[in-house]
């Protein structure tokens, strides 16, 4: 079984955060919407708020289950035993910065790969 994350702050949900979970979940067999719990960040909808959000736009997709998470992103892929990191890209400058920050996270555990739609 190969469970993918798909981290972010998600604030808030959009249709296209709901779009690359959609796809996501064609691809693998668990996918885990991990929203980021930052409390000392200023965001407009609290954990709680953006956890059911994103659970209302995935509540049709049995293999999509949305959770928090504090830390590093390579930290938590590995304690819920992800494989896969799931991001998506609108344009350059969204590549060149998810480049750089695949390479870190390569460099931080390199049995996670990531995978970007």
């Amino acid at each position: 079984m190969i469970t993918a994350i798909y981290p972010g702050r998600f604030d808030p949900v959009t249709a296209g955060h709901l779009d690359i979970v959609h796809r996501s979940a064609r691809l693998f067999d668990r996918v885990i919407v991990s929203v980021f719990d930052a409390p000392e960040r200023q965001t407009l909808f609290n954990t709680q708020e953006r956890i059911d959000l994103f659970g209302e736009g995935v509540q049709d997709v049995p293999n999509v289950e949305v959770r928090s998470f504090s830390g590093l992103v390579v930290d938590w892929a590995r304690t819920v035993g992800a494989s896969t990191i799931v991001r998506g890209i609108r344009m350059n400058a969204d590549f060149e910065y998810e480049f750089e920050m695949a390479l870190m996270n390569r460099k931080l555990a390199p049995d996670v790969d990531v995978v970007c739609l």
